[in-house]
């Protein structure tokens, strides 16, 4: 939503098309509902800039209250997936921002970063950012998160999203739906970091979640006549989700219209 808030000031900058720009913008990211709040925000406006720099301003500061509300949720072994700290959010983050906020207060918090494929947002962001800011972390592939809560290393998982439908369904990178369910299996919660800006009260359930599938050759460009399936997201359903932690407060299943 930031991006393309500040994509949106830079056109109006350049004198572009303001129209062309808003279309472009809005067709670019379809799952992550977060960017549509912000283009609806800063259409309108007749100062672009100052509006993105407030909407970049305001995201640090709701940011920080998400991290406070969900601080008391974390302890020990925290699981998460794909990036969710400062560097995609406008400062401190989403689910990693839990674990900073958790930091701050004192709580012995350890981090496993999922590599997350097959874009390695976890390789080359949450670990960056966890050694950046002396968080302690270690780095898994994707396939060993199982094995890791069958030995009793993780006390929480925790991740970000592009869209909460009414229901509850969240919308995250691929791969967060398969955590959820081995969670589930090892009596592990499940948190969601959840901007108010994410949640869809447009969108009935997951099965309304548009999800966005990258082209093949970003996956796989070897053996001709070998097809390729590259969604970018996945859907977790409700139920498996312990609680949606916003700046507004921790949710649970109860606060959803089922």
């Amino acid at each position: 939503g930031i991006t393309a808030a500040f994509g949106m000031a830079i056109a109006q900058l350049n004198q572009e098309n303001m129209q062309e720009a808003y279309d472009t913008l809005m067709a670019s990211r379809p799952t992550a509902v977060n960017l549509k709040w912000a283009l609806l925000k800063i259409k309108d406006v007749e100062d672009k800039l100052r509006m993105a720099k407030e909407i970049h301003e305001d995201d640090i500061k709701l940011n920080r209250k998400l991290g406070e509300n969900g601080a008391h949720l974390l302890s020990g072994g925290v699981l998460t997936i794909c990036n969710t700290g400062a560097l995609v959010t406008g400062g401190h983050g989403t689910a990693l921002g839990m674990v900073r906020s958790a930091l701050e207060k004192g709580e012995n918090l350890y981090v496993y970063a999922c590599e997350t494929r097959p874009y390695n947002q976890g390789t080359r962001l949450t670990t960056w950012e966890c050694v950046h800011d002396k968080i302690p972390c270690t780095l898994i592939t994707d396939s060993m998160a199982g094995y890791l809560m069958a030995q009793k290393k993780v006390n929480a998982v925790v991740a970000g999203c592009d869209r909460v439908a009414r229901n509850g369904d969240t919308a995250n990178k691929i791969g967060t739906y398969s955590l959820a369910v081995l969670a589930k299996h090892h009596g592990i919660p499940f948190y969601i970091g959840m901007p108010m800006s994410t949640l869809d009260l447009n969108c009935p359930s997951g099965q309304d979640i548009p999800i966005e599938e990258r082209p093949a050759d970003e996956l796989f460009s070897g053996l001709e006549g070998v097809g390729v399936w590259n969604p970018a997201f996945d859907v977790t359903p409700a139920e498996l989700i312990t609680g949606w932690v916003s700046e507004e407060g921790v949710w649970t299943k109860d606060k959803f219209w089922v």
